[in-house]
């Protein structure tokens, strides 16, 4: 989230980078990042009155191309907190910097597209969704933002994102905010996508990190917590970092590409800005997810 205090923090250091910068070495370790992009980008440039509306300058989104997000998730509950013409500049935004964008589109149907990112010839497949379309707890519905309560259109989406992708990511945003336990939104959706073929299913909004699930031999992250962001309530100066390794397989029955290892990197946010919690620190938060290491090795 790049607005509001984030934004006066960016304007203090005179810096666009300063919010990444204590998580700049796991940036770079990878080939590419993927995040939520909980802040839209309007374009008006003017501060915002009301302190849970976002809009994001377009010099504080310098990181993003800086530390190499190739895609972002912008189906969440502030995606239209600037309207719909504040998320078509954050579209056009993104676009004129190849940075792709799932969740949201002018329609339905673009908004369910999944996105592809390719990394050493591997094929990662996106899609997003989200447990409301407004910042209003679900109940106004529009035509811009991916539900999480549309099944057949998850299905579909999924469907047709494995005949193009090799490893496909399904990102929600749900749950309950400062809980450590999904609810039960959150699990049928996520279930539901690893039925329909996801490989994995990584969660955001409850601010608090939430329990691991592994279904049907597939990872579920319920909620990372926060990143990069600016609240102060206890339990949301943590987050998690997922470093996810992927294999290319090709054999006479199948092509395509499979989980070997996620590495659970916790993270500490002082005045906005996430670093790598020291070791006495990861051990308190893996212990409190029900992991003994950092380390996720999948078993078949």
């Amino acid at each position: 989230m790049l607005a509001r205090g984030v934004g006066r923090v960016i304007e203090r250091h005179r810096d666009p980078l300063h919010p990444f910068n204590g998580m700049r070495s796991e940036f770079a370790a990878v080939d590419f990042n993927f995040g939520n992009l909980e802040s839209p980008i309007s374009g008006a440039e003017l501060p915002t009155r009301r302190p849970i509306v976002f809009d994001t300058k377009l010099a504080h989104i310098a990181g993003l191309s800086e530390f190499n997000f190739k895609i972002v998730n912008l189906a969440n509950n502030h995606a239209l907190d600037q309207g719909i013409k504040g998320l078509e500049n954050t579209w056009k935004v993104l676009d004129q910097r190849a940075i792709q964008h799932i969740g949201t589109g002018p329609h339905l149907d673009a908004a369910w597209q999944a996105k592809i990112v390719v990394a050493n010839g591997i094929r990662f497949g996106f899609i997003g969704a989200s447990y409301t379309s407004i910042n209003d707890r679900g109940r106004t519905r529009n035509d811009y933002v991916a539900r999480i309560d549309h099944r057949a259109r998850l299905e579909s989406s999924i469907q047709n994102a494995l005949l193009t992708s090799d490893f496909l990511v399904v990102a929600m945003h749900a749950g309950r905010e400062y809980t450590h336990q999904p609810n039960s939104q959150q699990i049928t959706f996520a279930r539901r996508a690893i039925d329909a073929g996801a490989d994995m299913v990584i969660g955001a909004h409850p601010h608090w990190i939430q329990s691991i699930e592994t279904y049907k031999g597939k990872p579920i992250f319920y909620s990372l917590g926060n990143f990069i962001f600016d609240q102060r309530k206890p339990g949301t100066k943590e987050g998690l970092m997922l470093k996810i390794k992927v294999r290319r397989t090709q054999s006479w029955e199948t092509s395509g590409a499979v989980l070997e290892r996620i590495d659970l990197l916790p993270l500490i946010i002082e005045k906005t800005v996430p670093r790598p919690a020291s070791e006495a620190e990861s051990m308190m938060i893996l212990k409190r997810i029900g992991y003994e290491t950092g380390v996720i090795v999948p078993s078949n």
